[in-house]
Formats: C-alpha cells, sequence, structure tokens
C-alpha cells in the first residue's frame, strides 16, 4: 500500500484566520465502532465508510479546528456483551480495548493517505503499535496540526468510550464533545420504534437524566455535567455534518448545563 506524504502544517497566520470561520477550537469526535461498519456486510470495517468519515474530518481540520477522535470497538467486539454470555467482565473488557486500538489504526491509515498528520495514543502500552496516552504531549501534538485518536478506552475495565471521550475531553481542554450516532439528535424514545417520538434541538443534563434519555452511560455523562462539559448527538450519517456542527448550525441536540 503506496501513501501520499502528509501536506505542510498551515502556518499559524493562516490557521487564525481559518479559526474564525468555526465556532469551536478544539474538539472532541466521539465515534462508535459500528460507524465504520456498512449496513448488511459481514466485514467489520468497511473501507468506503471510514475514508467518508476521515473526510468529514478533514473538512473541519482545514477550518483551523483541532480534532481529537475517541473511537469505539463494539464493530469488533463488545465486553458487555460477552460478559452477559458468560465471559469474565474484565477479560472481556480487555479484549473490546483492543477492538478499538484494530479501528484507531484503520482511521489512522486512512488519514494519512489523505495527506493528514496524524498520532495515535493508546491507554495500554504498545510500543510497536501507538504511543502512550500522554496529556501534555495530545494537547501539544494538536496545537501544531495533527489529528489525534485515542484508542483502548480509558485503559481499564468497566469502563466505556463514551467515559474515555468525556475524560479526554475535559483533559485536553476541549470545548465540545460531537457524538456521532445513526439518528440526528436526542428523542423522546426511540425513533425506529415509536413514530411519535420528537427531537429535543437543546437539553439540559439535568432534563436528560430525569427524563432517562439515552445520551452517554452515567459515569460519562457525570463528568460533563460536572465540568460543564457541552455535548452535541448528531447524525454522522449526514456527509457535511461535522462541519455544520462546527459552524454553529443546528445540527442534532446540545446538552448543555442551562
Amino acid at each position: 500500500m503506496f501513501y501520499l506524504r502528509a501536506m505542510p502544517k498551515p502556518s499559524a497566520r493562516a490557521k487564525s484566520k481559518n479559526s474564525l470561520k468555526a465556532k469551536y477550537k478544539r474538539i472532541v469526535l466521539k465515534l462508535s465502532g459500528e460507524a465504520l461498519k456498512a449496513a448488511g456486510s459481514q466485514d467489520n470495517i468497511s473501507p468506503e465508510i471510514v475514508q467518508q468519515i476521515c473526510h468529514q474530518i478533514q473538512e473541519v481540520h482545514d477550518m483551523g479546528v483541532e480534532v481529537a477522535v475517541v473511537i469505539g470497538g463494539g464493530n469488533i467486539w463488545r465486553g458487555l456483551s460477552a460478559h452477559h454470555r458468560g465471559m469474565e467482565r474484565t477479560t472481556a473488557d480487555y479484549m473490546g480495548m483492543l477492538a478499538t486500538v484494530i479501528n484507531g489504526l484503520a482511521l489512522q491509515s486512512a488519514l494519512e493517505q489523505m495527506g493528514l498528520t496524524t498520532r495515535v495514543q493508546t491507554a495500554i502500552k504498545m510500543d510497536n503499535v501507538a504511543e502512550p496516552f500522554i496529556r501534555r504531549r495530545a494537547i501539544d501534538q494538536l496545537e501544531n496540526g495533527s489529528i489525534v485518536i485515542f484508542v483502548a478506552g480509558t485503559g481499564n475495565p468497566f469502563f466505556s468510550t463514551d467515559t474515555t471521550a468525556a475524560l479526554r475531553a475535559n483533559e485536553i481542554g476541549a470545548e465540545i464533545i460531537l457524538k456521532a450516532t445513526k439518528v440526528d439528535g436526542i428523542y423522546t424514545a426511540d425513533p425506529f420504534k415509536d413514530k411519535n417520538a420528537k427531537k429535543y434541538d437543546r437539553i439540559t443534563y439535568t432534563e436528560a437524566l430525569s427524563k432517562r434519555l439515552s445520551v452517554m452511560d452515567s459515569t460519562a455523562f457525570s463528568l460533563c455535567q460536572d465540568n460543564k462539559m457541552p455535548i452535541i448527538v448528531f447524525d454522522m450519517m449526514r456527509s457535511g455534518n461535522i462541519k455544520r456542527v462546527v459552524l454553529g448550525k443546528p445540527v442534532g441536540t446540545l446538552v448543555t448545563l442551562e
């Protein structure tokens, strides 16, 4: 496989000029592993879908936005599901963390073929595959134009990649978490099962908790609420949606303190 040479980084002046168009300077994009899989396909990772996602990432990166990605592994392995089928939970969760590494490397390969500079940082030490997660290094890489992909979750069992996204977003000083899903926001009920379900354009953490709406798991949600980290839940399948969110257009559902 041949890789394109990385494009030169934009100058600080050019980056600043482009970033004026964006509402957010630094974001964390949370992708599920299932987002990389084509519907009805037996392949765990669709190269075509990975390329589509990476083109959307490139769009906002070219605007001067600093992009960090947290990727799940559910297209390959779900630790909790395996646990429910009888596997010991800690082992099952570690296997799930390794699945996220596979997905992260797939994203890295596609992004680098587009000429972008990337770094994969892992919460589990694997020197021949990825860098260890170091907060200050991640921030420095983002500031220097690299797209940073966080893999292996938090490095601990019993924590989801939603929690990883909340944790990393707060650690690196991101302004918002963009949670990519297959629906265009948060609804009063499952829109695929209830035709009367209504979409929220904006909702508070308290409302989401009291109404038991599926935004993130409770640990991740608590981290966001306690640290006033806003979340936008949006449809990843519609091309250009990441750019629309970054531009401040009304896309998806915003979860915020007030």
